[in-house]
């Protein structure tokens, strides 16, 4: 997948495009850049996926609203899906004042689109034209051949953005990564934490700098894989304030790599969520919560090695 630049002139009419947030990249978003695909290889034309630096309601509602992804993973689950080109346009909001038809025609005019495929019930422009029939008729107009793409009708359907951060800020981890085609992913570095966890036969990585525009899961223990160096590990997380350890009011996040010793300080770590645990709560003592985590390992490395056999 190539990257065009958002100065770039291409060529009238020799792309097909499809335009959208993409947060999560869910199997709705791989449906329509599927059917994307196989309309530009019907024209002989490059498919080109059109999105966002920034989601809408950041700029235009200053909502705070918490995402699924940074732009740069995005960007490489987007190439996972095989399009030709990817344009990022800075969304701002003299991109937001623009109508159907304006933005519409920069796209036909700049980047060479003369089919725009739109997605199941997605609505652009700040006009924003309630029917198919009303993107076709500007269409029309501009040169552009409108198409509606095909809904997504799989197994977890309906699936949306909104119904992904819904599932990851309720823990239900396992329906998001049904929803997305993939486990929920939480990048940071390894930082120094309270250093409590050893001492009870539990050395954690306290995983700190994590982008504050991305969604957490709800508190509590999950089952992930975790990635460092290129390398693949399984492991427990505890997203929370750790109660029974009387650590503040701090939001953590502690995680437990089976079987690993290694000095991680500093470096990089990539979490995927693949299953619930379950809730955080206070324990009664020490040795209540140093047995509850020996649970929560046996049923962490059930679901683990359940995953990676049914996924490798």
């Amino acid at each position: 997948m190539q990257l065009v630049n958002k100065q770039d002139h291409l060529p009238r009419g020799s792309r097909v495009a499809t335009i959208g947030m993409f947060d999560g990249v869910h199997l709705g978003h791989a449906t329509l850049i599927e059917a994307l695909r196989r309309e530009a290889e019907k024209e002989g034309k490059r498919s080109l996926v059109v999105t966002f630096d920034s989601h809408p309601q950041r700029v235009l509602a200053n909502n705070g609203l918490k995402m699924l992804q940074t732009l740069d993973d995005r960007i490489a689950a987007i190439d996972a899906l095989s399009p030709d080109e990817l344009l990022v346009l800075e969304f701002d909001r003299k991109l937001a004042a623009k109508s159907a038809r304006e933005f519409m025609q920069l796209l036909s005019e700049q980047y060479g689109v003369d089919t725009l495929i739109v997605g199941y019930n997605h609505r652009f422009g700040h006009d924003a034209p309630r029917t198919m029939r009303e993107y076709a008729s500007i269409g029309d107009e501009l040169g552009v051949k409108v198409l509606k793409a095909p809904e997504y009708l799989g197994q977890y359907a309906p699936v949306s953005s909104t119904i992904v951060r819904g599932l990851i800020a309720a823990g239900k981890v396992t329906d998001a990564m049904h929803c997305m085609g993939r486990p929920y992913r939480l990048h940071g570095r390894v930082v120094h934490g309270f250093h409590n966890g050893r001492g009870i036969g539990f050395p954690t990585a306290n995983v700190g700098e994590t982008d504050p525009q991305i969604i957490l899961p709800h508190n509590g223990a999950y089952a992930v894989l975790v990635h460092i160096n290129d390398q693949c590990m399984q492991g427990m997380v505890n997203v929370g304030v750790r109660p029974t350890l009387h650590n503040g009011p701090q939001l953590s996040i502690e995680v437990n790599i089976f079987d690993f010793d290694g000095d991680i300080y500093g470096k990089d770590i990539c979490l995927e969520f693949i299953g619930f645990l379950r809730l955080e709560f206070k324990m009664g003592s020490i040795e209540e919560l140093r047995q509850q985590l020996t649970l929560d390992r046996e049923k962490s490395r059930v679901l683990l090695n359940r995953y990676m056999e049914k996924n490798n």
